[in-house]
């Protein structure tokens, strides 16, 4: 198998979702982080994915544009990962309210 050279944005990217990975674990919030083709994404919750080119982070806000139907966005900086963070822990609040971890689960890591 071969490999894809690592491009400046790539890297960009990357150090983006590290960055908001570590602010949210100063919330308290667990993540994974995965990379590839220039893109790096932060997953935290169920329906719940944040995506960085390493100038900017989106994620779904959960609603969807009456016309179209097309999901609504929220689209924040990178250079405040901080406030990036606490803005997806709003939305991370909301959907382990509606998605809460199944009793197994709970079980398993507690």
């Amino acid at each position: 198998m071969t490999r894809r050279p690592v491009t400046a944005r790539a890297a960009r990217s990357l150090h983006a979702a590290e960055r908001l990975r570590a602010a949210l674990h100063q919330l308290g919030i667990a993540t994974d982080v995965h990379a590839g083709y220039d893109l790096a994404l932060i997953s935290v919750w169920v329906d719940l994915i944040v995506w960085s080119d390493g100038r900017l982070y989106w994620w779904w806000s959960g609603r969807k544009a009456r016309r179209s139907g097309r999901w609504i966005y929220v689209i924040h900086s990178v250079d405040n990962p901080d406030a990036a963070a606490r803005r997806v822990a709003v939305r991370y609040a909301h959907l382990q309210q509606i998605h809460p971890l199944s009793g197994m689960v709970q079980e398993i890591a507690s």
